[in-house]
């Protein structure tokens, strides 16, 4: 990607100096050298460690969905959101299975990685800086006095999904975690997936995650004394071309978005006849399967 886009002065404006520190810091650690150098931590160290805590309960489906796309393109893949680690186990996947080149990336929300010190360490050692760019104009706290900081951000982001050989773009379109219980249900998908894919027309091939808990520990010890299994599934790049050839518009973001929820939620079904009811958790159905 020649042209890097950068935020104006009155956008940069909108942010703390706290979060303009931490937002140059991150957006300098996503370009060029140093994000190749950050690429190959992640790569290395990063899914090195997930796999050694993992490699007994993953099992992983539809690879070579992922290996058909394009290479010299950007891919979106747009996964459900049950667990804090869902994409950290994508890519470890990535980065294990494949050998093409790619450099990932996480749209976030800005409110904690970028607001502390603890949240910047937090992505440099979690995610290799890659929880990047932040929007801030989210969820209950929706500081609408940002506003103007995430339009920039939807540029980059639309930049990212448009240009770069080997861009990776992990996007949750729940735009937060599920909590229900039912491995299997989701929360309404969020229009600003539709206008990204509206607007930049990336590569999108739908995943869907199940078997992670929040609990670090209990996760990791579950490779060794028996947990859940992992099920990452990835599906074929969506035809998303009767959406992109409609007018812009808000009912377009969210038809785009409910089509690729149904996407994912066929991979579920999968899941489901795999590995059990949606009546009961994903543990529950583990230890039944066990059985």
């Amino acid at each position: 990607m020649r042209n890097q886009l950068e935020p104006t002065n009155e956008e940069l404006a909108a942010l703390s100096a706290f979060e303009r520190f931490a937002f140059r810091v991150t957006h300098r650690m996503n370009l060029g050298g140093w994000k190749r150098f950050w690429t190959w931590c992640q790569s290395f160290f990063g899914a090195g460690w997930i796999h050694i805590s993992s490699y007994n309960l993953m099992r992983v489906y539809g690879l070579e969905h992922v290996e058909a796309v394009d290479h010299s393109r950007p891919v979106m893949l747009v996964a459900n959101h049950r667990s804090f680690f869902d994409m950290y186990v994508v890519s470890t996947t990535l980065f294990r299975k494949t050998s093409w080149r790619k450099q990932l990336f996480f749209p976030v929300r800005g409110r904690f990685y970028y607001q502390s010190v603890l949240g910047m360490f937090v992505n440099l050692i979690m995610g290799w800086w890659s929880m990047y760019p932040p929007f801030f104009v989210t969820g209950k706290n929706p500081m609408p006095e940002k506003r103007a900081f995430d339009k920039y951000s939807m540029r980059r982001l639309a930049q990212l999904c448009k240009e770069g050989a080997g861009n990776v773009i992990g996007f949750h379109p729940e735009g937060t975690r599920n909590k229900n219980d039912d491995p299997y249900s989701f929360l309404r998908p969020q229009p600003g997936l539709g206008k990204l894919i509206k607007e930049a027309n990336p590569q999108v091939v739908p995943v869907f995650i199940a078997g992670l808990g929040n609990n670090l520990p209990k996760q990791v010890l579950g490779n060794w004394f028996g947990g859940p299994k992992i099920r990452v599934h990835f599906g074929k790049q969506l035809d998303l071309s009767q959406f992109v050839a409609k007018k812009d518009h808000v009912r377009t973001y969210k038809e785009i978005g409910e089509f690729v929820m149904s996407k994912i939620g066929e991979l579920a079904e999968n899941d489901r006849a795999l590995y059990g009811n949606s009546k009961v958790t994903t543990e529950d159905t583990e230890k039944n399967n066990d059985k």
